[in-house]
């Protein structure tokens, strides 16, 4: 028998990690975790709190030990709803892994009446007797070779759900960059180089596709492990720095502007509607927001401030019809797009996933214009879900 849930409140990862982005010392509360834990080593909550603590400070593998201790005790985790009275009832399911692994649902809700429960769920841990209240669940779990047999589990398991599903875990599956390139690259207006998947004695050979080239190891996060290869003798040296025995390959795309910058956007679609997430610039081909220099760099807020005031009549207008019909092929109530554009005016697609983080956690002070932004999307990731809603089957 599974002890009794946790009778202090869970944090989660949206509180937890507006801290640590804030930078703030992590390392308080968990000592007042730890604490907690030596009174009573059956608080889940704390278990799991401790868990996105250790994953934050870097600490991934004790963090993960952490939260199989949690899910030892019980799957089902509450956040707080800071409302006086919820609104729509939400319930996440995840599978166990690190933060990587499922969509962070938390920041889309955070300070809205749109109470969240985070059901993880997998073929090997016990599922509820019951189910808590809600009014639709969406599934949270991303695309990832070690997420795929989840993703099947869940087919079955949603197949006869009480209430309306998002994301269904079939459509999520198609999300991996060989597949969504499959997927898209029939899209007029979409620029996808063909993605190939291969081994390593595949890549090693050089067979079957053209320099310049970029290389990445499947389900590598945050460009670990990308990099561009000029001709076939750069493969030996690359694969010396590489253990894995899988990687993706495409056509390196030259998508700077006429300033020689790289622009790089995400966008989210919620039910079939563009949305602005960020626009990151940088001198190199490889932008990620974090490390382009915005934060340094007047000029290039501005730019991006720019870029969310125009956006509707801008960039969502220039590429109504490609993100219509990525939208229509795609079939999922929310999903996100990082892209640029080409030279010549097409949607450059880098990666389509039903998990990429949207957060309104920059500083006010330097990025004034993002939390107007920000808002926009999670009312419309609300009005989205009370949307569907409307269609739970009476019970």
């Amino acid at each position: 028998m599974n002890p009794q849930p946790s009778a202090e409140r869970f944090i989660g990862l949206a509180r937890l990690a507006r801290m640590a982005f804030a930078g703030e010392d992590l390392g308080s509360l968990k000592a007042g975790l730890l604490d907690r834990l030596s009174r009573n080593e059956n608080e889940a909550n704390a278990w799991m709190d401790l868990s996105i603590i250790l994953q934050l400070m870097g600490q991934r593998q004790v963090g993960l030990s952490m939260q199989t201790m949690a899910l030892d005790i019980q799957q089902l985790y509450r956040l707080p709803c800071p409302a006086d009275s919820a609104g729509i009832r939400l319930l996440a399911l995840l599978g166990p892994g690190d933060l990587a692994q499922n969509n962070a649902l938390e920041f889309l809700t955070e300070e809205s009446d749109i109470s969240l429960d985070l059901l993880y769920v997998a073929p090997d841990l016990p599922f509820p007797a019951a189910l808590p209240d809600h009014d639709l669940a969406m599934v949270a779990v991303c695309e990832t070779d070690s997420n795929r047999p989840l993703l099947k589990y869940l087919e079955t398991l949603v197949k006869s759900w009480p209430r309306p599903v998002l994301c269904a875990p079939d459509r999520i599956a198609r999300l991996s960059r060989d597949s969504a390139c499959r997927l898209l690259q029939p899209v007029p207006g979409v620029a996808m180089p063909v993605t190939m998947r291969i081994d390593r004695q595949t890549l090693k050979s050089a067979d079957g596709f053209e320099f310049p080239a970029i290389v990445r190891p499947v389900d590598s996060q945050k460009g670990q492990g990308l990099m561009k290869l000029d001709n076939a003798d750069a493969i030996a040296g690359y694969l010396q720095t590489r253990p894995e025995n899988a990687f993706y390959v495409a056509p390196y795309v030259d998508y700077s502007g006429p300033d020689g910058q790289f622009r790089k956007y995400r966008i989210v679609l919620i039910d079939g509607q563009p949305y602005a997430c960020h626009m990151a610039i940088s001198d190199h081909w490889v932008v990620h927001y974090i490390s382009a220099g915005m934060r340094e760099s007047a000029a290039k807020r501005a730019e991006e401030q720019r870029f969310f005031e125009e956006f509707d009549d801008g960039f969502a207008r220039r590429h109504r019809d490609a993100l219509l019909s990525i939208s229509r092929r795609l079939e999922l109530e929310y999903v996100g797009i990082d892209c640029g554009e080409t030279p010549d005016g097409e949607l450059l697609i880098f990666e389509v996933d039903s998990g990429m983080t949207v957060h309104a956690m920059d500083p006010v002070d330097i990025f004034p214009y993002k939390q107007p932004q920000m808002r926009k999307v999670f009312r419309a990731f609300r009005q989205m879900l009370i949307d569907a809603s409307v269609l739970a089957p009476v019970i």
